[in-house]
């Protein structure tokens, strides 16, 4: 488990940063949009994707502090 958590922190890692750097390259949302109206444009599904990104870094973190569990 500890393995799968190192890759699982690495790769949301550098999708959050993939996902931050095209979010400014791609418009503005418009206010008041749920989720699913919001992926219908580009920076809201960079958006989406820096916010899963984050909670797979977090989630491979947790993995590589207890492996085992508690």
């Amino acid at each position: 488990m500890r393995n799968l958590g190192g890759i699982l922190l690495l790769v949301g890692i550098g999708g959050f940063i993939y996902c931050h750097s095209q979010l400014g390259a791609a418009g503005p949302l418009p206010e008041g949009l749920s989720i699913s109206e919001a992926l219908e444009y580009s920076a809201g599904r960079f958006e989406v994707g820096r916010y899963a990104a984050a909670f797979m870094a977090v989630f491979g973190f947790l993995l590589v502090m207890f492996p085992k569990g508690r």
